[in-house]
C-alpha cells in the first residue's frame, strides 16, 4: 500500500484547495491513499472543505482519522 501525506496546517483555504487538487492530479497511479493533515484547533475551514466539498473522480472514499485533524482519501485503482 502506498500512502502520500500532505500537511495543510496554517495555510489559507485557497492555497489548501490548490495543493490538494495538484496532488490528486500528479500523484503516481500506484498511490492507494492520501493522508491529509488539516488540523482542527485553529478553525475548521480546511476540515470542512476536505470532508464535505472536495470532489474528484480519483477519490473512492474519505475516512475520518482517529485524530480529528486528519482525513484519509482512498483512491480508485487506475
Amino acid at each position: 500500500m502506498k500512502r502520500i501525506t500532505i500537511n495543510l496546517h496554517n495555510i489559507p483555504l485557497i492555497q489548501a484547495r490548490r495543493e490538494v487538487n495538484k496532488l490528486l492530479k500528479s500523484c503516481p497511479k500506484d498511490t492507494d491513499e492520501i493522508e491529509i493533515i488539516h488540523g482542527y484547533h485553529n478553525g475548521d475551514k480546511i476540515l470542512c472543505y476536505i470532508r464535505t466539498e472536495l470532489k474528484n473522480p480519483r477519490i473512492d472514499k474519505k475516512i475520518l482519522g482517529l485524530n480529528n485533524g486528519v482525513t484519509i482519501l482512498t483512491l480508485k485503482k487506475q
